[in-house]
């Protein structure tokens, strides 16, 4: 057979045509394939995408908690604020929006230069804080000017607030922005303005009251403009805290205190609550929380009375006379005086002269060397005791030991041992001197007044060992809640001091201000004063104490005698003052610490007033017998505050 050329070229291009539709077949599958792929199989995974692309979910901070006193009153809670935002898309000239806000409201140099580089830095449509915290009247004149103010517009919030100002600061602490050495995680706690506790109360309770932050899903186009809100999602607010303080005799005790540089502790001798701490001078917490100024910073760190520093738990202290409840406790436990044995008093100790009493007193016996404070008694019977023993005893009665509470930078002070002092000062050995200097409250022995306070607590309720109580310790309905008495009390240590020891010691104590003629000043100024017929009767039993801080040559007490005002304040005594009453059926327990007294102005010419007039108002108002507000009226209580 004869195959022409036309034929060959016919088949081959039969067989390219089929090769090229096969070709245009297989694309065409493939492009159908891929795109029931893309669009069927993963077009949840593509719709999540695209989604994602427009919809951005932002974080949002939730309300903190409150802090209640013991009846619902605030103590910090959160207040509305308002805050002045410029877009600069919408102020084509930013620094005559600024001019024209400068004349309604400060704004600083350092302000305007921070603004002007937020600008530069964000994107036209972001919003940049210009100034935070307006007051009422601010706000007021930048709406009315709004017409003149292009780009400006006003933002609400909401701020930490301290009703009390600076009369529980160190209490309460304060509010602060987020440090790098705070993140643990949470989310919440990278939020541009966010703000945690640093101090006080605040912090340690800072996770029971932060909460959970909440989400808000926002529409936004290409670049990133929010577009409109599509779904909000609260978050959980903080719990609120209720703290054993009553606000009445904390505003109280601060104020007493004046300009005294002071720390105060008023307690609850069965349950251990604390129902005021003052130290004194203090600052005011609203002003952390908004921000320092400069010169708000310089004057708080250039104080000589350290206003930044809780006296009440970082402050430590030589305790002087206090001390001498302990030494009578030891002696008595340990057998080596008898109460109505009696030592002579000439002035100074018979054994070492330098040592020398605040008088000559004679012959005094146990709780007349309480009543009159006489040293020299009290360094026999530190020289017959040995530190140890003293030492034992004064951790028994909480001395020298953290107070549990668990604010920040409390410090334990010091009681000495001789293997302390050889320790600590490699290898020397313990003094006699030093053993007289201890039986006094001076030398090595440093407290603090939250120490005084549990110390005169316990001597005071004489069955267990109370530790001083700060918080509820229960949470329910979103709040603290109480434990009753019964159950507080019933899981402490038994004191182990037998009750007749603690007879002696408080007749010493109520011989202090009651007489017989005992300490004349405190005498004087600690007598309770109650019209009311049915509380004339009612006593108060405290001890005095002052404690230098440093020795003077003959010649310089002689300096300082004749020319007073010429003495540093640094250099001038201690004064301290502890007390419970009522003496027939002790209820509440003070410490008092001022420091720096003037001459002549010791425990109980200084400290005394003060414990006595804390005192009355504390019985006047008996806050322990009240009924306490209940979970469902705190939910409520001051419920305009969110």
């Amino acid at each position: 057979m004869i195959i022409t050329r036309d034929s060959d070229w016919t088949k081959m291009f039969t067989r390219r045509a089929a090769i090229l539709g096969g070709t245009q077949a297989a694309l065409v599958a493939t492009l159908i394939g891929r795109m029931y792929y893309l669009q069927v199989i993963q077009s949840d995974k593509y719709k999540m995408l695209s989604d994602e692309n427009r919809i951005s979910t932002q974080l949002l901070p939730p309300p903190r908690g409150r802090i209640l006193d013991r009846f619902g009153q605030p103590l910090a809670y959160n207040k509305q604020q308002f805050q002045v935002l410029v877009i600069p898309e919408q102020a084509p000239k930013i620094s005559n929006t600024l001019d024209a806000l400068a004349q309604l409201i400060d704004l600083s140099e350092h302000d305007r230069e921070r603004i002007k580089k937020e600008v530069q830095r964000k994107r036209s449509f972001v919003p940049v804080t210009i100034k935070e915290t307006l007051t009422w009247d601010e706000m007021s004149r930048i709406q009315v000017n709004a017409p003149d103010l292009p780009g400006i517009i006003i933002d609400e919030g909401l701020t930490r607030f301290y009703p009390q100002g600076d009369l529980a600061s160190h209490l309460m602490g304060y509010v602060g922005a987020v440090d790098e050495d705070d993140l643990s995680g949470d989310p919440v706690l990278q939020l541009p303005g966010f703000k945690i506790g640093k101090d006080g109360a605040e912090k340690i309770y800072e996770l029971t009251l932060r909460g959970k932050g909440g989400t808000k899903e926002v529409e936004v186009n290409a670049v990133g403009r929010s577009i409109r809100e599509l779904e909000r999602h609260e978050g959980e607010s903080g719990n609120d805290v209720v703290l054993t303080i009553d606000e009445r005799i904390q505003r109280f005790t601060a104020e007493r205190l004046g300009g005294e540089s002071a720390a105060v502790v008023v307690m609850d001798v069965h349950t251990g609550d604390l129902l005021a701490m003052v130290s004194n001078p203090s600052f005011d917490a609203n002003a952390f929380s908004r921000g320092l100024t400069t010169e708000e910073w310089k004057g708080l760190i250039g104080n000589d009375h350290n206003p930044l520093i809780n006296k009440v738990i970082s402050g430590t202290y030589s305790p002087g006379s206090t001390f001498k409840l302990v030494v009578t406790l030891a002696a008595l436990e340990h057998n080596v005086i008898s109460p109505d044995q009696t030592l002579f008093c000439a002035g100074h100790d018979p054994k070492i002269p330098a040592f020398h009493c605040h008088k000559v007193h004679g012959s005094v016996s146990m709780v007349r060397a309480i009543s009159t404070s006489c040293d020299v008694y009290f360094f026999e019977v530190a020289r017959r005791l040995g530190p140890d023993k003293i030492a034992a005893m004064a951790r028994r009665l909480g001395l020298g030991a953290v107070s549990g509470i668990g604010l920040p930078s409390e410090k334990v002070g010091l009681i000495p041992t001789e293997a302390w002092k050889k320790s600590a000062r490699k290898g020397e050995r313990w003094t006699p001197g030093e053993t007289l200097n201890m039986g006094i409250g001076q030398g090595y022995v440093s407290v603090t007044p939250i120490q005084l306070a549990t110390m005169v607590s316990r001597v005071a309720n004489g069955s267990v060992a109370v530790k001083p109580r700060l918080v509820r310790p229960a949470i329910s309905r979103n709040i603290t809640t109480p434990v009753t008495e019964d159950e507080h009390v019933g899981g402490l240590e038994s004191l182990d001091i037998p009750a007749e020891h603690l007879a002696i010691l408080r007749q010493g104590m109520f011989d202090v201000i009651n007489g017989p003629p005992g300490a004349t000043t405190a005498m004087q100024f600690g007598r309770l004063r109650f019209k009311d017929p049915e509380r004339k009767d009612w006593t108060m039993s405290g001890k005095t104490g002052t404690a230098a801080v440093r020795s003077f040559t003959p010649a310089e007490r002689e300096q300082y005698k004749r020319n007073p005002d010429t003495l540093p304040w640094r250099l001038r005594d201690n004064a301290f003052f502890v007390c419970f009453a009522p003496s027939h059926a002790p209820r509440y327990a003070i410490a008092v610490a001022v420091e720096h007294v003037e001459i002549g102005g010791g425990g109980g010419a200084t400290a005394a007033p003060i414990a006595r007039d804390i005192m009355e108002e504390v019985l006047r108002l008996d806050p322990s017998h009240k009924p306490r507000v209940e979970s469902e009226q705190v939910a409520t209580a001051e419920g305009n505050h969110t």
